[in-house]
Order: C-alpha cells, then sequence, then structure tokens
C-alpha cells in the first residue's frame, strides 16, 4: 500500500509538460505535490493543493535549501531548456539550465543521504542524426548529439547514469520524442500554427499562415499520454535504466497543419516563411520503445485530432484572455 505522506518535486512545474505532470499526480496519486522553475505554475490556478516555489536550479544553494526543506520521496526532473534553435542562440544559458541543473539536483540528494527516487527527462534528441540500419533506436544505440541542445541532453544522461554507478542513487532516465498539446510554447510547430489560426479566427492577423517545412515527419505524442508515462516510469522502471518513450505515430507537419485548418472556420491561405525554413532536413527517428511499454502496460490514448483540437481551444482561450487584459489596461490609461 502506498504511503499518504509521500512528498514529490515536479522540476519544471510552471512549463509545459510539467504543469500537466502535476495535474495528473494530484488526480492520480497519493503524493503531495511541490514544484518549482522559473516562473509560476498554471496549475496553482485550479489546484489549491499543490506547493510551488520560483527558483533557479542552477543555483546549488537554493537547489540544496528547497530539498532538504522537503526531503522528497520522489523527484521528477524535467526542468529545462528544451528548443533547438535556442541553443544555438544562447549554448551557455543551454547547458546550465540543462546540465548544471541535473547536476545540482543529483548532488543535493547525494549530499544529503536522502532515499529519493529520480526521473530524468532527457531527449531522443540525443542520439542526433541516425542512419536507416539503425533504425528503430534502441537504447543503447551510443550518442551523437548535433546541437547544444542534444548535447546538453546526452550529458543530463551521463550525469545520472554516473551518479547511479558512482552513488547508488535511484535513477531512472526516459527518453521522449515530440510531445504536443495545450500549453506548449508557440516556438513549436503545433502551437505556432493554432496561434496564428487562434489569430486569424478573431481577425488580429490576416488569413495567412507562415510556415516553414512541412514535408518533415514526425512522431508525435499528447503530453497528457507522455506524462502519464512518466508517473508509470517511476513506479515500475528499473533503476539505472534509460527508455525511449514515443507513440509510434508519424505523421507530417502538412498533416499537422491541415488537421488544424479542418477544426477552424477560417479561410485561409498557406505562405512559406524563409525565417522558418530549415537549411536542411533532419530524417525522423524511429523510436522502438519495446522495454518500456512491456515493463508498464503504456499505450498512447490520445487522437492527434483530439490534441489538435484542444491546443487550438487553449491559444483561442489564451488569446481571448490577452485581450481582455489589453483592453483592462486601456481602460486604465484612458
Amino acid at each position: 500500500m502506498e504511503r499518504l505522506d509521500l512528498q514529490a518535486i515536479i522540476t519544471g512545474a510552471g512549463g509545459f509538460a510539467g504543469s500537466h505532470l502535476a495535474e495528473y499526480l494530484l488526480k492520480n496519486s497519493n503524493q503531495k505535490i511541490w514544484g518549482c522553475g522559473k516562473s509560476p505554475s498554471p496549475v496553482l490556478q485550479t489546484n489549491s493543493p499543490f506547493n510551488y516555489q520560483c527558483m533557479d536550479l542552477a543555483n546549488p544553494h537554493t537547489t540544496i535549501d528547497f530539498i532538504d526543506q522537503i526531503k522528497p520521496d520522489y523527484i521528477y526532473h524535467l526542468a529545462g531548456q528544451a528548443a533547438v534553435h535556442t541553443s544555438w542562440e544562447d549554448p551557455k544559458g543551454n547547458y546550465d539550465a540543462n546540465v548544471y541543473a541535473a547536476l545540482n539536483i543529483l548532488d543535493a540528494i547525494w549530499k544529503l543521504k536522502l532515499k529519493c527516487r529520480v526521473l530524468v527527462v532527457t531527449s531522443m534528441e540525443v542520439y542526433g542524426k541516425v542512419s536507416s540500419n539503425n533504425m528503430p533506436i534502441k537504447e543503447d544505440l551510443c550518442f551523437s548529439p548535433n546541437s547544444p541542445y542534444s548535447a546538453s541532453k546526452a550529458a543530463e544522461d551521463l550525469l545520472a547514469q554516473a551518479y547511479f554507478l558512482g552513488h547508488g542513487l535511484d535513477i531512472i532516465r526516459v527518453r521522449p520524442l515530440n510531445h504536443i498539446g495545450p500549453r506548449q510554447n508557440d516556438q513549436f510547430v503545433a502551437t505556432a500554427f493554432a496561434r496564428q489560426l487562434a489569430r486569424i479566427e478573431s481577425g488580429q492577423q490576416p488569413p495567412t499562415i507562415l510556415v516553414g517545412n512541412l514535408s518533415d515527419r514526425r512522431d508525435f505524442t499528447d503530453v497528457r499520454d507522455m506524462v502519464k508515462a512518466y508517473a508509470l516510469s517511476m513506479e515500475h522502471c528499473e533503476s539505472g535504466s534509460a527508455y525511449n518513450i514515443a507513440s509510434g505515430n508519424m505523421y507530417t507537419i502538412q498533416e499537422l497543419l491541415d488537421t488544424l485548418i479542418s477544426l477552424s472556420n477560417a479561410k485561409v491561405t498557406i505562405e512559406v516563411d524563409s525565417k522558418r525554413v530549415r537549411s536542411s532536413s533532419t530524417p525522423p527517428l524511429i523510436a522502438d520503445c519495446t522495454s518500456f511499454r512491456k515493463i508498464t502496460g503504456w499505450e498512447p490514448e490520445i487522437s492527434l485530432e483530439e490534441t489538435l483540437s484542444d491546443l487550438l481551444n487553449f491559444e483561442r482561450n489564451k488569446l481571448e484572455s490577452e485581450n481582455m487584459e489589453g483592453d483592462s489596461v486601456k481602460n486604465i490609461t484612458d
């Protein structure tokens, strides 16, 4: 029987996947949830039992103090910088967010001698560009990172394994592929399309959607399915092991766009924006998730259409709220 006083920390709980994981655990577990991140969490608006602290995990002193205060049974480490192009613009900031944050958490657990299970979420980007004869990708494929982002996630993954081997910490590593859904930043393609559609519907943008590469194919998972996978990994996965997580469903970017347009009443045209076009297309990563699915029984449940419908509705509501806030400020200043 699960203890009723279990303490869990979710890092990055103010972000995309972290906020969804907080909601999932609040609904489906007995764990008392503590969140941390650089910005406030949307979960605070609807879940009063959720405790949240704004902080920088790249600071070792505040990190160890926070962990010592809670003495968690579980840490779900989701915090980090997630965009490849941002990692090229600010490689040091990317390294601080993805490597030093993980290092500070793992070192704090070791120094405090805590009996704590840790989930370290890295990325399948660690494998880099993979040849077709290595597809689908198994977890033992050598890393070959090809961006500051993928290099930092590879370093994070290796640090986690080092603390497992060197200090015996109870650590699980998961390497997810692309996940999409409500609350994702519009740096990412599905949200960028949904945001533009919401603006077109409200008359705030001409009826033209700006796009980049539409022929690229990617494996997409709904974020709510993905965070369920994270929760299951804490329950069932083997310490010291790494697991790929992906839906196994491949879609072109064109299919994402077409589905979103079909969910809208707006009449739109499509225009290629040179700023959004990548100079070289990256071959899709195909994951072998046999190990993870066998151990956890996890299967994705949410369809692409449902994911994109929820995302579009979220962007509509978000835009409406922003417009109302703007009107309020205008009325105050008039």
